[in-house]
């Protein structure tokens, strides 16, 4: 049997059928990297789960938020939502990016980031923005390694937890 980075991976639109594994999955990953600063804490608890559930219930909801995940064997193993010019016209924002950490370097993330990168460009975004958690050095290495910087226009955060990062959309970014 083929490894699982190895199996087919599609990267879908989301709806609401998906709402279920997308809360299960972001609750899972939250989890993982939260355990790296503290590892005494439960992060994945039902409480946990119920709050994401109803967070991607509103995102997946008919607000219009463009929302993909990555299924690979007929299971959901990864989400992205984003939305644009909310931090200026032909800017898109990648708000969630999240993948179930038993796939966590297989290309889960990589696939979505460059669906991300189709539809921002599609729409003739320019730029996109995110904010990452400072401590979370797997995500800001991941961005960094497909070309995100500090962005220069947004302030850090009051309390310093997110880093704010841009990527130029101009030309593709890094593969």
């Amino acid at each position: 049997m083929p490894a699982p980075h190895e199996r087919t991976l599609q990267v879908r639109a989301a709806g609401p059928a998906d709402l279920e594994a997308i809360a299960r999955l972001h609750t899972a990953a939250r989890a993982a990297y939260q355990r790296a600063r503290f590892p005494d804490a439960p992060f994945d608890t039902a409480a946990e789960h119920t709050r994401l559930h109803t967070a991607w219930h509103r995102v997946l909801g008919p607000e219009g938020t463009p929302v993909l995940c990555a299924v690979r064997q007929d299971t959901v193993v990864g989400a992205a939502a984003y939305r644009q010019d909310v931090h200026g016209p032909a800017t898109a924002e990648l708000h969630q990016l999240h993948v179930d950490p038993g796939h966590w370097g297989t290309g889960v993330g990589r696939s979505l980031h460059t669906a991300c990168l189709h539809a921002w460009r599609a729409a003739g975004c320019s730029r996109a923005v995110l904010d990452v958690l400072w401590h979370n050095h797997r995500a800001r290495s991941f961005y960094t390694r497909l070309g995100w910087r500090p962005d220069p226009r947004r302030r850090p955060a009051p309390d310093a937890t997110h880093l704010a990062l841009t990527l130029p959309l101009t030309a593709p970014a890094a593969q």
